[in-house]
C-alpha cells in the first residue's frame, strides 16, 4: 500500500523566517519588496498629507491626515466629492501610490501618486479625460488593485472573485515581497528547521523543505518572472518553484507591446526581454546581477558587467572575458555616460512617467536596424540630434560593415504584411539558435499558415509548442487531430490548455476514448485558467468564444455580454458578439450591438467593418458601401476593408470606385489571393483581359498549381 502523499506546504510568519535567517533578513528589510505594500504610518508615507492640493482636468484633489489618520479628498465613482481612506501605501522609490477600499472588496490606486524624488504630487495619466465610470478612472476596472497589481506587491495573494456577485475577498500571506514569494511556502522547510534545532531531524529534505531550488538559473529566472513579466495568468494561486507555464502564459513580442526587433515598447517589465538575450541562453540568472535580499545590482557602474567582461572573468562563463570597459571597444570618453555598459547594451525607456526601465535583452546596438525598419537605437537616444544613417555610420567605422542577419527584419516585414514574410518567419521558427520567445513569436505570426507550427508541435521548448498549438485551431480535422492530441498530455498546461482550445471547434466523433479523456482534462483546465481572470473582459470573452464552437450558445452569450457589462468599449468583445447573433439568424441583434458600439466610440474602423460586412449580407449595399468607406477611412492600412468595399462598390456599379478600392487593397496586401482573384474577375466583366490576365498570372504565383487559376488563366488567353 503506498505511503501518503505529504500535504502541500503552507506558507508560515515571516517572522518565523526571520528568526533564524537575521543576516538575510537585515538586507531585506528596507529593499523595495519589503516596502511594496504597507499600512499607512508616519514611516510608510512618503506622500505630503499635510492639505496638500493637486487639479488635474478641473478636479482638485486635497491630502490629509485626521485622527492619525490617512485621507484623499477626490471625486468618486459617482462623481462627487468626498474623503476616502488611503489603506495601504503601494511602492517606495521613485514613486509611491495609495490604495482605497471601494464597494465590493476592491482595493483601487488612486491615479495620483508621490514622486518621491522630486517632493511633488504627479498624475499618471496625464493626457487622459477619464471621468468617473470610465474604466481608467481611479475607480475603475482597469485600475483594480485586486485584478491588476497587488499579486506582484505580496507573498501568497489569492484574488477571491466571485463573479456572481461581483465582489473580491482577496487574501494574502504577507503584505509585501517577502521570503516565500521568492522561496515558496515554508511550512515542511520550518518544521524541518525546528527538529533540526531539536536534534529530531536525521538528514535534511529536498531543497531543505522548500519548493523552489533558487540555484538553478532557469528556476530562478522562472520565479522573479511571476512578477516581473507581461503575462496572462493560468492558476489561482501560483506556487514558486513550481514551473513557470503550469502558472503564467507570457505575452510574445507583439505589436503595441515590442518594437519588431524586440526591444520593450509598452509596459512589458523585464522577462520577455530577458528571455531574448544572449545571457539568458548562457544561464546567467537575476542573481548573478541583483543582489536578491536587497533587491540591487550587486555592484556599481561597470564593475557590475565586469564580473564576467572583464579579465579574468568568471570561470562558470569564460568566454565572456574580454577588454570591454575601454575606449577601443566603446569609443567614448572613459567615465563619461556613453563609457557606461547600460548605456549602449541596456537603454532604459519611462514608465509610469518617472521611472526608466533598462531594456534586459542585452542587445548589441543596431542602429542600421533603425535605418532599415525604423526601430529605436541606444546610440540615438543620447545622440538625439543626429540621424540613424550617422549612427549607423559610426558603428561601421569602428567595427567593420558586417552585421549579422536579425529577426527584426522578418518581424518587421510580417507586420507590413509583405509578400515572402512567411518564408522568413518560417525559417525563424524552426532556426533552434534563436530564442524560444522569438521562435514562438514567428509561429504565432504565421497564423497557421505554412508546416512551420505542425513542425514545432514536437519542438523541445515549452514556450515554441505552445504557439504553435495555440495558431493550429483552422487545420483541417485530419491534420489538426493527429498534430495536436498528443499536446494534450503535455507535461505543461500552458500547452495543454491551448492544445485543447485549438480542437475545441471539431466534433467528438473526431476522438477515440482515451484522446476524449485527454481533451475533457485539458478543456477542463482552459476553462479554470479563463475563470482565474472573469473580473477581466477578455477571460469572459474567451469563455464565450470558446462556448459558442462547442454549441452552447447559452453559454456563450452569457459571457460575451459579462465581457460587454465590465468594458462597454471591449470592442473585440462586441464584434464577436454581433456575429453570433448574426450566424444564428438574429441580424437585427447583431445590427444594435454593433450601433450601439458605434454610438459610444463612432470612430472605432472595426465595428464600422463589421456593420459593413453584416449589411453587405443583408443586401442593404448603399448602407453597407457607407459603413465600409468609413471602416476603411478609420483603418486605411487595412487591405480587407478596402477589398470588400470593392466589391460593395462593384455591386452597386460604382466601377470607377470599386477599382480603386480593390487596387488600394492589392498594394496594402500584394500576398492575399482573394483580392487578385477579384480584381481579375473585376478586369474580365469590363472586357479589359489585358490586366484581367495579368492579375490572374500574379494570382498563379500566389497559388501554384491550383486548377482553377490555370482554367482561368487560360480562358483568359484564348478570350485575348
Amino acid at each position: 500500500m503506498p505511503a501518503p502523499a505529504a500535504p502541500a506546504a503552507a506558507y508560515v510568519d515571516n517572522r518565523t523566517c526571520v528568526g533564524c535567517h537575521a543576516a538575510e533578513a537585515r538586507h531585506w528589510q528596507g529593499s523595495h519588496h519589503a516596502l511594496a505594500m504597507a499600512r499607512p504610518t508616519p514611516e510608510t508615507v512618503r506622500g505630503d498629507f499635510d492639505g496638500a492640493q493637486f487639479r488635474h482636468h478641473g478636479v482638485t484633489t486635497r491630502f490629509f491626515r485626521r485622527d492619525g489618520k490617512y485621507f484623499v479628498h477626490t471625486d468618486g465613482a459617482d462623481g462627487r466629492m468626498a474623503d476616502f481612506e488611503v489603506q495601504y501605501t503601494f511602492g517606495w522609490d521613485p514613486l509611491q501610490q495609495y490604495l482605497i477600499e471601494t464597494e465590493g472588496g476592491r482595493l483601487q490606486p488612486l491615479t495620483i501618486a508621490w514622486d518621491a524624488r522630486a517632493k511633488r504630487w504627479f498624475h499618471l495619466l496625464p493626457d487622459e479625460k477619464t471621468p468617473p465610470g470610465d474604466v481608467l478612472h481611479w475607480t475603475g476596472r482597469y485600475q483594480t488593485g485586486n485584478t491588476m497589481c497587488i499579486a506582484c506587491h505580496t507573498t501568497g495573494f489569492d484574488k477571491r472573485y466571485d463573479a456572481a456577485a461581483d465582489r473580491f475577498d482577496s487574501r494574502w500571506a504577507e503584505g509585501n515581497v517577502s521570503c516565500q514569494a521568492c522561496h515558496g511556502p515554508g511550512s515542511r522547510h520550518a518544521d524541518w528547521a525546528h527538529a533540526q534545532a531539536e536534534g529530531r531531524a536525521a538528514a535534511p529534505p529536498p531543497r531543505h523543505g522548500l519548493v523552489a531550488d533558487l540555484r538553478d538559473a532557469r528556476t530562478q529566472v522562472d520565479i522573479c518572472s511571476a512578477c516581473h513579466s507581461r503575462r496572462a495568468e493560468l492558476s489561482a494561486q501560483p506556487v514558486p518553484g513550481e514551473p513557470w507555464l503550469d502558472h503564467y502564459l507570457p505575452s510574445l513580442l507583439l505589436p503595441g507591446l515590442y518594437h519588431a526587433d524586440g526591444q520593450q515598447l509598452d509596459e512589458v517589465y523585464v522577462d520577455g526581454s530577458f528571455r531574448q538575450s544572449k545571457m539568458f541562453a548562457a544561464g546567467v540568472k537575476c542573481s548573478d546581477c541583483h543582489e536578491p535580499h536587497r533587491a540591487r545590482p550587486r555592484l556599481d557602474g561597470n564593475a557590475l558587467c565586469g564580473q564576467c567582461h572583464a579579465r579574468p572573468g568568471r570561470s562558470d562563463f569564460p568566454a565572456a572575458a574580454g577588454d570591454y570597459d575601454s575606449p577601443a571597444h566603446h569609443h567614448h570618453r572613459e567615465g563619461s555616460a556613453g563609457a557606461q555598459c547600460v548605456a549602449c547594451h541596456m537603454p532604459a525607456k519611462t514608465y509610469m512617467r518617472i521611472q526608466p526601465r533598462p531594456d534586459h535583452s542585452l542587445r548589441i546596438p543596431r542602429p542600421d536596424l533603425s535605418v532599415a525598419i525604423g526601430t529605436p537605437n541606444a546610440c540615438n537616444q543620447c545622440h538625439a540630434r543626429q540621424t540613424a544613417q550617422w549612427a549607423a555610420d559610426a558603428v561601421e567605422r569602428w567595427y567593420g560593415p558586417k552585421r549579422r542577419p536579425h529577426f527584426g527584419t522578418a518581424f518587421a516585414a510580417a507586420r507590413r504584411g509583405e509578400p515572402g514574410a512567411d518564408a522568413a518567419l518560417a525559417a525563424i521558427a524552426a532556426d533552434r539558435s534563436q530564442p524560444g520567445i522569438v521562435r514562438a513569436t514567428a509561429i504565432h505570426m504565421l497564423g497557421g499558415r505554412g508546416t512551420a507550427a505542425i513542425d514545432a508541435a514536437r519542438d523541445p521548448d515549452a514556450e515554441v509548442r505552445a504557439a504553435a498549438a495555440a495558431s493550429l485551431g483552422t487545420l483541417p480535422a485530419a491534420q489538426r487531430v493527429p498534430t495536436l492530441t498528443p499536446l494534450l498530455q503535455d507535461p505543461l498546461r500552458a500547452v495543454r490548455i491551448a492544445a485543447a482550445r485549438s480542437l475545441a471547434s471539431l466534433p467528438a466523433e473526431q476522438f477515440d476514448a482515451p484522446t476524449r479523456a485527454a481533451f475533457d482534462a485539458a478543456l477542463a483546465e482552459y476553462v479554470a485558467a479563463q475563470q482565474v481572470s472573469l473580473d477581466m473582459p477578455g477571460a469572459n470573452l474567451n469563455l464565450g468564444a470558446l462556448y459558442a464552437d462547442l454549441g452552447r450558445d447559452e453559454l456563450a452569450e452569457r459571457y460575451t455580454l459579462a465581457a460587454l457589462k465590465i468594458d462597454p468599449d471591449f470592442t473585440p468583445a462586441r464584434a464577436n458578439l454581433a456575429q453570433f447573433y448574426a450566424a444564428r439568424s438574429r441580424p437585427a441583434d447583431a445590427e444594435r450591438v454593433l450601433r450601439d458600439g458605434l454610438k459610444r466610440e463612432p470612430g472605432i474602423g472595426e465595428l464600422q467593418y463589421a456593420l459593413g460586412l453584416l449589411l453587405a449580407e443583408q443586401q442593404r449595399l448603399p448602407e453597407a458601401a457607407d459603413a465600409l468607406a468609413q471602416a476603411a477611412k478609420l483603418m486605411p492600412r487595412d487591405a480587407r476593408a478596402y477589398y470588400n468595399l470593392g466589391l460593395a462598390r462593384q455591386q452597386l456599379g460604382q466601377l470607377r470606385a470599386a477599382e480603386a478600392a480593390l487596387r488600394r487593397a492589392r498594394e496594402l496586401d500584394p500576398a492575399d489571393p482573394a483580392i487578385a482573384y477579384a480584381l481579375a474577375v473585376f478586369y474580365a466583366q469590363q472586357g479589359r483581359r489585358g490586366e484581367a490576365l495579368r492579375e490572374a498570372e500574379a494570382l498563379q504565383q500566389l497559388r501554384p498549381g491550383d486548377a482553377q487559376v490555370a482554367q482561368l488563366i487560360r480562358q483568359l488567353q484564348a478570350q485575348r
